[in-house]
């Protein structure tokens, strides 16, 4: 693909699932991947897998590393590392902080590193890999939920702001995905997105269609949109729906 061809990318959290599958859709289309991870074993593992570069650590600080990587500039980033945390308001303090530090705040970190340099050459690709909990909702899961949708609002934000800068922005939104972070939801997993569950590479055959079609919103499980405008037409309908979700739980783990 002449959009990725050549490209300097870096996927954070790819050390496996999504991530791992980005990089190497990535790699196989002819670009020089950095691969970023906070483990750094699977972090190589992943570049040794693709012949990528390695820069482990935190995701909210790796553009000056990952660029010093490449030997210049970045021309795609993908926020992908994020944090599952459930709970709802008891859940602590610190989980709720990691969750907005790692789902949100580590992507505008990036692109306030990225854009004074995108914007003076005019052109550069921020993912961001989002949820449909972003668009929507997940039920046993407030600090993922809500963090989720601050992600798709920066997205959003970046997108409207600088597309006619030369500026592409993406905002992947999956349900259920077979990774690591699906079999830690346990029950509500089980009861939400286990069943119409897709494979990470499903995720990054999605995003090169988005990029290919030039589009913002990349759903890899389609049936996500007739979700959002019923959320946004009939919100008490939908509620009523995710609240029948709720129950469903409840008879199994207890009251929220």
């Amino acid at each position: 693909m002449e959009a990725v061809r050549d490209k300097a990318v870096v996927v954070t959290g790819a050390g496996g699932g999504i991530g791992a599958a980005l990089a190497r859709r990535f790699a196989a289309e002819g670009a020089r991947v950095v691969v970023n991870d906070l483990d750094e074993a699977k972090a190589k593992h992943t570049a040794e897998e693709i012949g990528a570069l390695v820069v482990p650590g935190d995701a909210s600080a790796v553009v000056p590393a990952a660029r010093e990587a490449l030997g210049g500039a970045i021309d795609v980033f993908c926020a992908n590392a994020g944090v599952g945390t459930g709970g709802g308001p008891d859940a602590p303090e610190e989980d709720w902080a990691l969750a907005w530090d790692v789902n949100v705040m580590a992507h505008v970190r990036a692109a306030k590193a990225l854009l004074p340099e995108w914007l003076e050459r005019g052109r550069g690709r921020f993912v961001s890999t989002v949820s449909a909990a972003g668009l929507l909702t997940m039920v046993a899961a407030a600090p993922y939920s809500v963090t989720k949708h601050g992600a798709y609002a920066f997205a959003e934000w970046l997108s409207l702001t600088y597309r006619h800068r030369g500026i592409d922005v993406h905002a992947i939104c999956p349900q259920g995905v077979r990774t690591d972070m699906l079999a830690a939801t346990g029950t509500a997993g089980e009861l939400v997105l286990t069943p119409t569950a897709v494979e990470p590479a499903d995720v990054a055959d999605a995003l090169f269609t988005a990029i290919e079609q030039g589009r913002f919103l990349v759903l890899p499980h389609p049936e996500v949109a007739d979700y959002y405008a019923a959320r946004a037409t009939d919100p008490d309908r939908w509620l009523g729906g995710m609240n029948h979700l709720q129950r469903k739980l409840e008879q199994t783990e207890g009251p929220a």
